[in-house]
């Protein structure tokens, strides 16, 4: 019987591995953003910065990680069995949950997650076990540790506020004193902000990241915690006047050296705190596994009292691999860069295409605001509002791409990290089990919205995006603890069949995780080619013009071929994918729509005439598409309203209409893939006759009318078909008269194409 612990010491070994690179996935973005997001240094170096202090994090990791061991449940209350299915039950939820995040893009907390998941597991065996011996339920208070679980949820709701409000705070202050063009007073003020923000963020390193290492003495922590003040003290004095040296003889810039810093500050309080949510479980496991073995008593009868041990050590060795893991996985992952992406669009200090759509809390909430700030300036005097209005001026960045400029500027990345690092210091101190992940977020969202990064045009997607991944924090603790409590129980009442079987659908959600990123990272990358900023010429705007029609007219293609199809066999589920098809496209027209504001921004004076021309192309395609849109809606609501079906001859004719559609936007994809322009005068004259094919089926329907047709659904349907494709080949037909009206204007100029 031993070996089927062996086999799962190695399961869970395999599976610590996996949460790793999961686990660094979804926290990468707690000590990435603010260096990456102000592009104080280049990318490369803020990846070498964070890799030495994770490793450093994580060689000198406190291998007390009691949280897993007995920090939830009672371990003496437990066989050797018990806890094993416990931690395998939390590491297969621990991997699918975090996977689920990473491959939406969302930030959540491992630490929340770990505990919520040891709570839901341990607390299904207690229940079972009650439950199969004196049934008194009223005990269950001695198998688990609620005293934590309730601290952790008081540190959820105390981060968001207390991190949001002191990061509002401190970067208005900041903001007020330095302005927008801060490099002047960063020459005469900045060494009492860098020995403020260098000495938060070493104080951080020293109560935080240094918590419970294995070179320091039980001894020296103590007398840190006894002199808080007095180091202080000493430290701000002491980089105060270092970082006026290094400012005034070597010219540094004091802003930039306190993102690095802070940046491996974090990143080393990560390795070394955090790195219990990955391998805590599994360490325990295997030390679990030291205390049974050569016990000579069963499994299920060998209590497990001895775990809660403090003096049990996670070995060197296994911190050592950990992190190589995690700084590999920190410099291959791109669902990383997905999670990253969503805290820099949400915190950037730019305008451009919000992921979040808006919500009627995040309505209220900005209809509130500007009724407040209406009410603070009828009572502040003008001349501090436009004194106040004036520190908050940003000057352009002239001759930078807007995709190369940074998402906000080096001072809000120092206050968000030294911000971070104060609020996570006294959490510790305090011994409040506040989130790395809620903090760090919490902050830039704070230091965003005092910097006026949420202005009206963006406020309401912007908030939109914040309750949505404080949302997604909730959900965490949810999700963890019922996925937990299920898969522990599958795992007690299956045992080695249950084993097996959530293994195996670890191993297929992960394939098709994995499967369905890459899908999504390769249509980001075709959806770039419509994102472009840089266009200034007429044969640019031409080139950008025809990638873009080529594509929405293959998409059309694709939509209103498979909408008369499955019209015509009643397929619901293949027109519901049609409407899914739709929506990317429909998707893909609005971010068009929504970058021509920098699009006609960029274009020189001598093209000036194509922004009219990308505008109304614009039109036109937006016409397409909403023609689409009632065509797949109809055919869509028809079957599903489980109307009559249409009539053979009406299908027949729908599908010769279809197929001559086909061939047009065929031929009309190939002029613009390949630039023959000179063909579209030979589409053109061909259009008489499929607008004569429409205005024939329609003079059939009315003759069916008369004659045989019974269904006023049908006829709804029918007519509102050839309609929408009339105004669909319309547009395309507009389209393509403009675009050779214009491609002429431009080769009578001499840009010919």
């Amino acid at each position: 019987m031993e070996q089927i612990y062996i086999v799962m010491l190695v399961v869970l070994g395999v599976l610590a591995i996996i949460d790793l690179v999961v686990g660094v996935s979804n926290d990468a973005v707690n000590f990435l953003n603010s260096a990456i997001g102000s592009k104080a240094v280049s990318f490369r170096t803020i990846m070498i910065v964070a890799s030495l202090g994770i490793l450093v994090g994580a060689l000198f990791s406190s291998g007390m990680m009691e949280i897993a061991r007995s920090g939830i449940f009672i371990p003496s209350m437990f066989s050797f069995d018990d806890v094993m299915i416990i931690f395998l039950a939390v590491m297969i939820s621990d991997i699918i949950l975090l996977d689920v995040f990473n491959s939406i893009g969302l930030p959540t907390s491992t630490t929340v997650s770990i505990i919520f998941e040891l709570l839901g597991a341990a607390l299904c065996l207690a229940i079972y076990k009650i439950y199969i011996s004196d049934n008194n339920f009223a005990n269950l208070a001695d198998y688990i540790n609620t005293e934590k679980a309730s601290q952790i949820v008081f540190s959820i709701l105390l981060s968001v506020v207390l991190s949001f409000t002191l990061g509002s705070f401190v970067q208005y202050i900041s903001r007020l004193i330095f302005t927008f063009q801060y490099e002047k007073r960063v020459a005469y003020i900045g060494a009492i902000f860098g020995g403020i923000a260098i000495t938060a963020i070493t104080f951080f390193i020293l109560i935080k990241g240094l918590k419970g290492v294995s070179f320091i003495q039980e001894e020296t922590h103590e007398w840190i915690k006894a002199n808080q003040t007095l180091i202080i003290a000493v430290n701000f004095v002491f980089f105060t006047l270092l970082s006026q040296v290094l400012m005034t003889f070597f010219k540094v810039n004091i802003l930039r050296l306190i993102i690095i810093i802070g940046t491996f500050a974090l990143a080393l309080a990560f390795a070394g705190n955090d790195l219990v949510n990955f391998i805590g479980v599994p360490i325990a496991a295997y030390n679990s596994y030291k205390i049974f073995d050569g016990s000579g008593v069963a499994g299920d009868q060998f209590m497990m009292g001895a775990l809660a041990d403090e003096n049990i050590v996670a070995p060197f060795y296994f911190l050592l691999l950990a992190g190589v893991v995690m700084v590999i996985t920190l410099w291959t992952s791109k669902k990383a860069k997905n999670v990253i992406e969503t805290g820099l669009n949400l915190s950037r200090q730019g305008d451009g295409v919000e992921r979040f759509s808006p919500n009627m809390l995040s309505r209220y909430i900005v209809r509130f605001g500007v009724f407040m700030g209406r009410g603070v300036n009828y009572f502040l005097p003008k001349s501090i509002q436009i004194k106040i209005d004036k520190q908050f001026e940003k000057t352009e960045i002239k001759g930078k791409k807007r995709k190369d400029e940074p998402a906000f500027d080096m001072v809000r990345a120092a206050v968000n990290l030294m911000v971070a690092s104060i609020l996570i210091s006294i959490g510790t101190s305090l011994k409040l089990p506040l989130s790395t992940t809620y903090v760090t977020f919490m902050v830039a969202m704070g230091t965003s919205f005092a910097d006026r990064a949420w202005d009206r045009e963006s406020a309401v997607y912007r908030i939109a995006g914040v309750f949505n991944v404080i949302g997604g924090w909730f959900v965490t603790a949810i999700v963890a603890f019922f996925s937990a409590f299920i898969f522990a129980y599958f795992l007690k009442v299956g045992e080695v069949y249950a084993f097996i079987g959530l293994l195996v659908g670890l191993g297929i959600l992960l394939y098709r995780s994995s499967r369905k990123h890459k899908e999504i990272v390769k249509i980001q990358q075709e959806q770039l080619l419509l994102k472009r900023e840089d266009i200034v010429t007429i044969n640019e705007v031409i080139s950008e013009c025809s990638i873009q029609i080529s594509r929405v007219v293959n998409g059309s293609n694709v939509i209103y071929s498979g909408v008369i199809e499955n019209l015509g066999l009643q397929d619901l589920g293949q027109l519901k994918e049609n409407r899914k098809e739709l929506r990317k496209l429909e998707k893909e027209v609005d971010e068009l729509k929504s970058n021509v504001y920098y699009f006609i921004k960029n274009l020189d004076e001598t093209s000036a005439e194509g922004s009219m021309f990308y505008v109304m192309i614009l039109g036109y395609l937006q016409d397409m598409i909403q023609s689409l849109g009632f065509i797949t809606q109809n055919s869509y609501s028809h079957i599903n309203n489980n109307h009559k079906q249409l009539k053979f001859n009406q299908i027949r004719d729908l599908k010769s209409l279809a197929n001559e559609l086909e061939k047009l936007f065929a031929d009309i994809i190939v002029i613009f893939e390949e630039g023959s322009f000179d063909k579209i005068d030979s589409i053109l004259k061909a259009k008489i006759e499929i607008f004569d094919k429409v205005s024939l089926l329609i003079k059939k329907q009315i003759e069916r009318i008369r004659t045989v047709e019974t269904s006023p659904k049908n006829s709804k349907l029918y007519f509102s078909l050839l309609l929408e494709t009339n105004d669909l080949i319309k547009a395309a037909m507009n389209l393509l008269e403009l675009f050779k009206e214009f491609n002429t204007h431009a080769n009578i100029k001499g840009n010919k194409f």
